[in-house]
């Protein structure tokens, strides 16, 4: 039997009960995903996800002193009176390491809120592309790619790694519409064309605004990292799988 693989454009075209008994993997290239894989493989104990400024700074309050920080963007710069941004390369192990990141994005974290109904929640990224597939591969439950979008606005670079994952997928699919458009996206990038096509996005030419041009070069490179990121939904806590 084939396993059904869906890709939302927007977590507004799905219904949370969609997604139950399914594995959703939720995409923000541009930044939020590459930033929370970055955080936990420079050493961050887990991250966790929250909907607004002041329940993060409600969550962080409930840790020991020096022990979490607050991580967030609003509007592409950094939340006022927060540690760290939404840039990937902030998230070093110097200055990460064995903290808890309290995270808050404008639009990353709020797709991540919409999964809390599917079986498992994965963070995947360019710089995680090919562990995201080989974990796709395993199993049967359907798999959701969910693109966090842009002020609800689809984005180029959401749907260029979904339709990655599609491609590379290999074995019984069925794919959705969405998911073929997502492929047909995808059908000619390359390692080298990602880093043109994200400039060329809305999400790059937002950051490209913002001069933070070296995050979209960070985010384009492939399989910088070899481990996915999973929610642990009764938790509420995204960690690394144990080695």
């Amino acid at each position: 039997m084939s396993r059904r693989v869906s890709v939302h454009l927007l977590p507004e075209l799905f219904e949370p009960e969609a997604l139950q008994g399914g594995i959703a993997v939720v995409i923000d290239i541009l930044r939020a995903s590459t930033t929370i894989i970055s955080a936990l493989a420079a050493g961050a104990s887990a991250v966790i996800p929250v909907e607004d400024v002041d329940e993060a700074q409600r969550v962080v309050q409930k840790f020991a002193p020096g022990s979490a920080l607050l991580g967030g963007e609003r509007g592409g710069m950094k939340i006022p009176g927060f540690d760290l941004g939404n840039s990937p390369e902030e998230y070093a192990s110097d200055r990460v390491r064995d903290k808890t990141i309290v995270l808050t994005t404008t639009n990353g974290t709020k797709a991540i809120l919409r999964t809390k109904l599917a079986h498992r929640v994965l963070i995947g990224a360019f710089a995680n592309l090919g562990a995201v597939v080989a974990a796709l591969q395993q199993g049967n439950a359907p798999i959701h790619l969910i693109c966090a979008g842009s002020d609800g606005q689809v984005t180029r670079e959401d749907v260029l790694f979904a339709g990655e994952v599609v491609r590379r997928l290999t074995g019984e699919f069925d794919f959705s519409d969405a998911a073929r458009i997502a492929a047909d996206v995808a059908a000619n990038s390359s390692p080298e064309t990602i880093h043109q096509a994200l400039l060329e996005s809305l999400g790059g030419a937002n950051l490209s605004a913002l001069k933070l041009n070296a995050d979209i070069a960070f985010a384009a490179k492939v399989d910088r990292f070899d481990k996915v990121p999973e929610l642990s939904i009764p938790d509420w806590r995204i960690v690394l799988p144990p080695s």
